[in-house]
């Protein structure tokens, strides 16, 4: 290769290098690929995830995110609405607290239009959806399990876990700030909803997130 010839390549090089680098040099988000999972990683300490959680709130005067409200304790539809003022509620997941029983995470999707009435109605169908569970399942614990967390449910029990809700970091960090909020763990700028994997921190998980016990009786 001619002198010249070897220079002009070297030159484009260097360029190509260059511009490389200044992009990578001038990224400001972290990049996002598959599936990001809002809520404890399996055996995970409880101060930690809390602490994970506070940290992913968005900067001030940032765009809005999804994130998920995890409480304190188990909330009927009322208070539970009342909490999520000021952002777009989106998602409930639904457990029965049975003391010592391992109990299904029911989740249902939302207009968020009108919340209470919409969290209502997601119980009754969550009370249905356990119902047919229970006919369908052979005899035995499991059969008992879902009988009894239908009936919680049809009777209006406190069963809101956590909430999915849309909104900035002001209306974040509000709903942060209310009592009975435990953590709102907030997804990656420009997140998709369908790229997010939930599981949320429950009441009764003090020290790590690990199983809950399941040798307590099943009220019948």
């Amino acid at each position: 290769m001619p002198p010249r010839a070897r220079w002009a390549v070297l030159a484009m090089l260097f360029v190509v290098f260059g511009v490389t680098v200044v992009v990578a040099g001038h990224r400001a988000e972290p990049v996002h690929s598959g599936v990001q999972r809002l809520g404890p990683e399996a055996g995970e300490p409880v101060a930690q995830y809390l602490r994970r959680a506070d940290a992913s709130l968005p900067a001030a005067n940032s765009g809005p995110v999804w994130a998920l409200v995890q409480l304190d304790g188990y909330l009927t539809p009322e208070p539970a609405a009342e909490l999520v003022r000021g952002v777009r509620l989106s998602r409930v997941i639904l457990r029965v607290p049975l003391p010592r029983v391992q109990t299904a995470l029911i989740t249902r999707d939302l207009p968020g239009q009108r919340p209470v009435t919409e969290l209502t109605e997601a119980m009754r169908s969550a009370a249905q959806d356990r119902l047919a569970a229970s006919r369908a399942a052979p005899s035995g614990r499991p059969t008992a399990v879902a009988a009894a967390e239908a009936a919680q449910l049809r009777s209006g029990c406190a069963c809101v876990l956590a909430l999915l809700v849309y909104g900035d970091s002001d209306a974040l960090r509000a709903v942060a700030a209310h009592p009975g909020v435990r953590a709102v763990h907030a997804a990656y700028p420009n997140t998709p909803v369908q790229d997010l994997a939930i599981s949320p921190l429950l009441p009764e998980q003090l020290a790590a997130a690990g199983p809950v016990p399941d040798d307590g009786p099943v009220p019948s």
